[in-house]
């Protein structure tokens, strides 16, 4: 760098012994310098953001995350820049320096909440019993299963239905996928008493 500056001081006198005025040669250099100071503090800024990103392994790749407002798996992880995939396919590539919040979605289990809906017409001890038979065969049954599903009770009820619920705990991003299988094997498993059943659910 002391070279550089010191060829260019050669040059600005050169151009000033042949007459050439060199201040706004200066007054350009400076605006270019200082465009460069900028640009190499953003640049510094994405890389120690990287090297924290990675030294203190908040994301791997193959997790899926959310950053800021993008959200996919992490297909890369740069000094300078981190790339995600989105569902859709969208490609993002986030200048760690922007790097605002993160949320790891594959760090810890899931969890999978399924609530029925059955009529209230003095099933519910028949349909408690069948599905805490259920819940206890599952066990060992799936590979996204935690452990055996619970069964929570009653959630809510009303003169015409009652709302019972259940929850599974799941490996990471387990949840929905199971959240689907758990509705299926409950109404297999209640139709063969003859217990109608809705649902709804969340999953976290």
């Amino acid at each position: 760098i002391i070279t550089y500056v010191i060829n260019f001081i050669a040059l600005m006198m050169i151009l000033e012994i042949f007459g050439l005025h060199v201040m706004p040669l200066l007054a350009g250099a400076g605006v270019i310098g200082l465009a460069i100071g900028f640009g190499a503090q953003s640049l510094v800024k994405d890389i120690i953001t990287g090297f924290f990103v990675i030294f203190e392994d908040q994301f791997s790749v193959g997790d899926y995350i959310k950053i800021n407002t993008y959200e996919g798996e992490v297909i890369e992880i740069g000094l300078r820049t981190t790339k995600i995939k989105s569902d859709a396919g969208e490609l993002h590539f986030i200048p760690n320096g922007s790097i605002i919040q993160v949320t790891n979605y594959s760090i810890l289990n899931s969890k999978a909440v399924v609530d029925v809906t059955i009529a209230n017409d003095g099933s519910i001890e028949r349909a408690e019993r069948v599905l805490i038979e259920l819940l206890n065969s599952m066990e060992g049954k799936y590979d996204a299963l935690v452990k055996a599903p619970e069964f929570l009770g009653i959630e809510t009820i009303n003169p015409d239905e009652v709302v019972l619920r259940v929850t599974a705990e799941t490996k990471p991003l387990q949840n929905v996928e199971f959240s689907r299988v758990l509705r299926k094997e409950i109404s297999a498993a209640l139709d063969l008493i003859g217990i109608k059943s809705t649902y709804s659910g969340s999953e976290s």
